[in-house]
């Protein structure tokens, strides 16, 4: 039985329960409901969190997936019918949905001690789940030269082919600033600048008729697959996954890096037993399962020293990945991120 896809109505049968957890059963076993960005991460979860929680506590989890829109937990929230309990957001959503109010506020120590977690990971309304990039992919069979990063992306010319980007400002700007010339340590210094946001939306001028939007993780990774880009922003964790199928590579330079972390809903119907997950996924044993079986870093500092060098040395955590490497700046995107993604909608749409 496939668990995303039961009711609330459905668990609440004694019948279905049994089909869930087994004739044995206890019977005060219960559900949370995880919502995450699907795809390949949510498969990883579910091998690291889901399951394993399950047999760990008898509690099941029903996992579902949207896109980061946090336009659905408002709505659930004017409804009074939260039906999420605990989801998965990225920075700049966690910052600004803790602002308005939409999210719980957490005990700082939750997850464990806030001296195994690396800096960020832990906030006021949200526990860090992994650490990942957005970087340039492409596929070394298709291109006669390995792109070395943003500028080559840009020259479309030496490098002929359309170019995948994630429908949206953010990550865009900051590409652009760097094909332009800006140094990565300087990215936000220029963007915080009225100058440096045109700056970014010329550089993207000279791109927008070879650009390829996507919108969900798996794209890219088929774009690449089946050649109509030639390169492509995505997310390592979903390239180092496709590499068993295809020899995807990817440049570290000018990546960006960022946290997604675990919030629990304003008034979440089952807090308990979602605080219960939360602090589940950030033991170190958990973390060290997501981090093999996806390239994402671990939050929790304890679970680094339990990885092979193989494992390690493909995370965005890595020494000689992050190095030239950009830290998102959720801050900025909290309070400048509206603003940018109307102009940029409205530049999208321009000819």
């Amino acid at each position: 039985m496939d668990i995303r896809n039961v009711t609330m109505r459905e668990l609440c049968k004694g019948g279905l329960l049994a089909a869930l957890f087994g004739a044995a059963a206890p019977a005060l076993a219960d559900y949370v409901t995880v919502v995450s960005f699907g795809g390949a991460s949510q498969e990883a979860q579910r091998g690291a969190f889901y399951e394993p929680f399950k047999q760990a506590t008898g509690d099941a989890v029903v996992y579902r997936a949207y896109n980061g829109d946090l336009a659905k937990l408002r709505q659930q929230l004017e409804q009074s019918h939260v039906s999420w309990d605990v989801v998965e957001v990225e920075a700049p959503e966690l910052m600004r949905g803790c602002a308005e109010g939409l999210f719980e506020r957490l005990e700082p120590g939750l997850a464990g001690s806030p001296d195994d977690f690396v800096p960020g990971a832990l906030q006021p309304c949200g526990v860090g789940i992994f650490v990942w990039s957005m970087a340039l992919a492409y596929d070394p069979q298709r291109l006669a030269q390995a792109p070395q990063g943003w500028a080559d992306f840009w020259d479309v010319r030496r490098l002929p082919g359309k170019r995948g980007l994630r429908e949206g400002a953010r990550y865009n700007l900051e590409f652009a600033l760097m094909a332009d010339g800006v140094a990565a340590r300087d990215v936000y210094r220029v963007l915080g600048s009225a100058e440096g946001v045109e700056r970014a939306f010329r550089k993207l001028d000279e791109l927008k008729p070879h650009i390829r939007w996507w919108k969900t993780g798996e794209e890219p990774i088929r774009a690449l697959r089946d050649g109509s880009v030639a390169m492509s922003a995505a997310y390592n964790g979903r390239v180092s996954a496709a590499r068993a199928e295809q020899p995807l590579a990817l440049v570290w330079g000018g990546s960006i890096y960022d946290f997604d972390y675990w919030a629990l809903p304003r008034g979440v119907w089952k807090g308990e037993l979602a605080r219960r997950f939360v602090a589940f996924a950030s033991q170190p044993q958990q973390q060290k399962a997501l981090a093999e079986r996806i390239a994402y870093g671990p939050t929790n500092r304890q679970a680094l020293a339990l990885l092979s060098p193989q494992v390690a040395g493909e995370l965005p955590t890595a020494a000689q990945n992050i190095a030239g490497a950009v830290g998102m700046d959720a801050e900025f995107w909290s309070r400048h991120g509206p603003a940018l993604e109307q102009r940029f909608a409205a530049w999208r749409k321009g000819s």
